[in-house]
């Protein structure tokens, strides 16, 4: 009887556990926190003592790590504090007390704030959900009390202050911000690195996540909250660690993401610079460093939209950013991954700015890819929605390097490129300015045209090249017919000249077959068309020094 009165007094718990950060098996593996700070309105056994008090934080500098560690602050002040100062547990929480508060209808008006931040800090703790069977009960009670939150923050008609904005981004930070595994980004070969291939990680700890997201979202979105006041808690520490999270594996939370991100750039007006500016150093690192990123798609969404509001004309700044971010993303090999997204971003700005054109198309052609077929006929798709809102003049700056490009492609061997490429015909705008133009044009790509019609394997490409070759012919047939003579003309000198070097070569291999018996030289004179044979002694000793 002793022994099991005995048995249900709560431990205290010792040093070796208190990495978990309140003592239930519930805080690890990746999923770790620490709550660092409850609020200054805690009370039933959440009240913070009074270092936990001078140390608080507004939630930024806390991030939970795989190995349940936290991350972010002074790593050299961290690193000299023992685990019993860094993990506080809570004493209702290591004595398994972790129970529902009352609900915010059973409680008078003038309490539910205080009710509300009690529920915060509730939320604060943070379970391990890499265990489906561990702390059911607890996980529950949690996600229930995050749901009530959602609806508070739903229906709440008075401004909140700053005690309670502190509490929320201290809950949204503990809950939300974390460090992924780097080892899909540092421990794989780049060159064998498959997006397509790999299968995306799902959040465990989804369930609680997603109440947290949304909570975040009514918070931003909410007609209360100050942006004045609440740009100290949602400053730009904040918005860096939520742009970190685009780097998650889960489609789900990227998505929450980028309707956030989106909400706080339209509310707080003093973050915007900041933000296009973070979202630049993603991409340049994700463009020259890792080539590897989860959330590039979702980040271009975004910028999308906040292309779509540029006021004209644009800033130098504007351009700057299309030039060495937008137009380099066409770099890496999974492009694909969101062609669609960065396309719709360039358009944008060739729509907003016409003299941008002839700056696409060649930041496209720089980037022209040389082996990767698929790729190509992405660009090719590009150059015709950027094609389509080109206009004359700024066509004819770029028309020579492009076209000598299309001509390259219509004798592709692979046979969507040739047909892609063929095409940019069909397109009105597209066929009335090379029709405009067909005089510098059609010199570049009739070459090409006459090769595909004779020699192309494919039967589609060939019938696509007869239909380009008619509209050329039936825009001007003088101008058709010249410059078919002139290709003629120039296969017969190709031919002829192709005809001499092979003569020259046989010649040289038959001298160089009969002297070689008696080892006389064999001299091949640098501007002479013709093999000059050497049989002097003189020579022959020249030759031989």
């Amino acid at each position: 009887m002793i022994k099991q009165i005995l048995g249900k007094i709560p431990r205290k718990p010792s040093k070796s556990t208190q990495d978990d950060s309140y003592g239930d098996g519930g805080v690890d593996n990746g999923y770790s926190s620490v709550n660092s700070y409850n609020g200054p309105n805690s009370s039933n056994g959440l009240k913070p003592s009074s270092t936990q008090s001078k140390s608080s934080i507004s939630g930024l500098g806390i991030s939970r790590s795989s190995n349940g560690t936290i991350a972010g602050g002074n790593k050299s002040n961290q690193a000299k504090k023992s685990a019993a100062s860094v993990t506080q547990v809570d004493p209702l929480l290591a004595s398994g007390g972790y129970e529902a508060l009352p609900s915010f209808r059973d409680v008078p008006s003038s309490e539910k704030q205080n009710l509300f931040i009690k529920k915060l800090n509730m939320c604060c703790v943070v379970f391990n959900f890499s265990d489906p069977v561990s702390d059911l009960k607890k996980k529950d009670i949690k996600r229930q009390t995050l749901l009530e939150l959602v609806d508070y923050i739903s229906s709440v008609n008075s401004k909140f202050n700053e005690a309670v904005m502190q509490e929320i981004t201290q809950m949204v930070a503990v809950n939300l911000f974390r460090i992924f595994p780097s080892a899909s980004h540092e421990n794989k070969v780049l060159e064998s690195y498959d997006l397509e291939e790999e299968e995306p990680t799902m959040e465990p700890a989804w369930p609680h996540i997603q109440v947290v997201y949304e909570f975040l979202l009514r918070f931003v979105a909410s007609s209360e909250t100050d942006a004045k006041l609440a740009k100290r808690y949602v400053d730009h520490s904040f918005v860096l660690r939520l742009l970190d999270l685009f780097d998650s594996e889960d489609q789900r939370e990227r998505d929450y993401l980028k309707t956030i991100l989106h909400r706080i750039y339209g509310k707080f007006m003093v973050h915007r610079p900041f933000i296009r500016k973070a979202i630049n150093n993603i991409f340049y690192r994700f463009i020259f460093e890792t080539e590897k990123h989860n959330g590039i798609a979702e980040l271009l969404e975004i910028l999308g939209s906040i292309i779509n509001g540029f006021a004209l004309p644009l800033k130098e700044e504007h351009k700057l950013f299309l030039v060495r971010a937008l137009l380099p993303l066409h770099k890496p090999k999974c492009v694909s991954m969101y062609h669609q997204q960065l396309l719709y971003c360039i358009t944008q700005f060739v729509e907003k700015d016409v003299k941008l054109a002839d700056t696409v198309i060649r930041g496209l052609l720089k980037y022209w890819p040389v082996t990767n077929s698929s790729k190509e006929v992405m660009f090719l798709t590009e150059l015709e929605e950027i094609l389509e809102a080109t206009q004359p003049a700024e066509f004819q700056r770029c028309m020579v390097p492009l076209f000598r490009q299309i001509s390259r492609c219509l004798n592709s061997f692979h046979f969507q490129v040739a047909e892609r490429t063929l095409f940019l015909w069909n397109n009105d705008h597209l066929r009335n300015l090379i029709i405009q133009n067909r005089q510098v044009i059609l010199p570049m790509v009739l070459p090409a045209l006459e090769r595909n019609t004779r020699n192309h394997w494919n039967q589609a490409v060939q019938s696509l090249t007869l239909n380009v070759r008619k509209i050329f012919s039936d825009a001007d047939q003088a101008l058709f017919d010249e410059y078919l003579e002139r290709f003629q003309e120039d296969e017969v000198k190709d031919r002829e000249t192709q005809q001499r070097r092979e003569s020259t070569w046989k010649r040289l291999e038959d001298v160089a077959a009969s002297k070689a018996v008696s080892n006389e030289a064999v001299l091949v004179l640098k501007f002479a068309s013709s093999v000059a044979i050497t049989t002097s002694p003189k020579a022959r000793a020249s030759a031989g020094s």
